[in-house]
């Protein structure tokens, strides 16, 4: 079933002494930054009164950067983004790295770029090795979002709206889509996804940020531990689309079931992660017949001491080690990004599910709603 619903704050991972500490209340704030077409773009500031902050752009729902502090209190950004609009938007074709924006309308991949649905097929455009990848050329991320903040005594968000008609990108039925980022006093960022559709459609939405939770400005994540809670993963073909067998971790360089270093077997001799470069793979969230927020993986920096905890209402996790960024790219704090600089966390239903019936299903009909949570929780060790 498609429609995934959880209400409620959650608390899912220990957070820093900070957090404890009486705190000033949450704010937010907001400022000009730059134009798309002649269309203003707005950064928003969230800040809660535990050393975290988080900044928003209307541009692609982006997440460019994510302040936390470390096990001494010492605050870093650790996401990539880029200093400038212009980053984001330079940002294109086959060296696209989708910082921390709002991918969809489809997420991952999508065989040939073509699917059937209520005995119609549907071509979308190529972007990635002949298959079409996040969307499309112009998916979700390109996009200027309507914003309105949200406000509390203990929390605040930025709610944004896109409206997609139909067509877009090859997709049918017009699709309203709204995405809330919210922070809370508890250094939990958490995003809901909301959409509505005209005619039946498929949609698989995620968020694409890169974490490094050592410093958005230190060399690579591979020393970090990383625990993934599944038992299982999706293994593709040459072209990185899932072959349809769900495949067990155990005695593999996928088996995250307990905390091990990222880079422990990213050069293994395997054909899996010679096909990608490293990881960039979706597992299998196990579930026990819950569908609502569940742990689906928890990050440790032994130098920092910065811990993330993922949850999420998504039945699966797609897990990419930045296999590919080449040093091209300046980030935000003006460090040169390299291969292994982060890792996504992308919660999702599985690549290519409508080609796949054995797959949990991304196909959204009229009447029905689209709802999904994903909580990016952090603290120290």
């Amino acid at each position: 079933m498609l429609q995934l619903i959880a209400l409620g704050a959650v608390g899912l991972a220990a957070c820093s002494d900070t957090t404890t500490a009486p705190a000033e209340p949450p704010s937010i704030a907001d400022e000009p930054f730059g134009q798309v077409d002649g269309t203003p773009v707005t950064r928003y500031t969230l800040t809660n009164g535990h050393g975290m902050r988080v900044r928003i752009l209307t541009y692609g729902g982006i997440i460019q950067s994510i302040e936390v502090p470390d096990r001494t209190g010492h605050v870093g950004n650790v996401v990539l983004g880029f200093p400038t609009l212009a980053g984001y938007l330079d940002n294109t074709g086959s060296a696209k790295t989708y910082f921390g924006a709002i991918v969809g309308r489809y997420g991952n991949r999508i065989a040939k770029g073509t699917f059937s649905l209520s005995g119609n097929e549907y071509h979308l455009p190529i972007n990635n090795d002949g298959n079409s990848l996040h969307g499309g050329t112009a998916g979700f991320d390109t996009k200027v979002w309507q914003a309105s903040q949200q406000n509390s005594s203990d929390r605040v968000g930025v709610k944004l709206q896109y409206v997609s008609p139909a067509g877009e990108m090859g997709y049918p039925g017009t699709l309203t889509t709204i995405v809330t980022y919210t922070l809370n006093q508890k250094n939990e960022l958490r995003i809901d996804y909301h959409a509505t559709t005209d005619a039946p459609t498929v949609i698989n939405l995620t968020n694409h940020s890169y974490f490094n939770l050592a410093g958005e400005d230190t060399l690579d994540i591979y020393g970090q531990r990383l625990t993934i809670h599944a038992d299982n993963y999706t293994p593709t073909d040459l072209a990185q689309i899932p072959t349809g067998q769900i495949a067990r971790v155990q005695g593999t360089p996928f088996d995250f079931t307990a905390p091990t270093a990222i880079g422990t077997h990213i050069s293994a001799n395997d054909p899996q992660l010679l096909l990608a470069h490293g990881y960039d793979h979706n597992w299998v969230i196990n579930r026990d017949n819950n569908a609502g927020l569940v742990e689906a993986a928890r990050a440790e920096d032994p130098q920092t001491g910065r811990t993330l905890t993922v949850s999420t209402t998504e039945p699966g996790v797609q897990f990419y080690t930045s296999n590919f960024i080449g040093g091209a790219f300046t980030g935000t704090s003006g460090h040169i990004y390299r291969q292994g600089a982060g890792f996504t966390m992308e919660t999702q239903h599985y690549p290519d599910s409508p080609n796949h019936p054995n797959f949990p299903t991304t196909t959204l009909n009229p009447g029905q709603t689209y709802d999904s949570t994903t909580v990016f929780a952090f603290g120290t060790e």
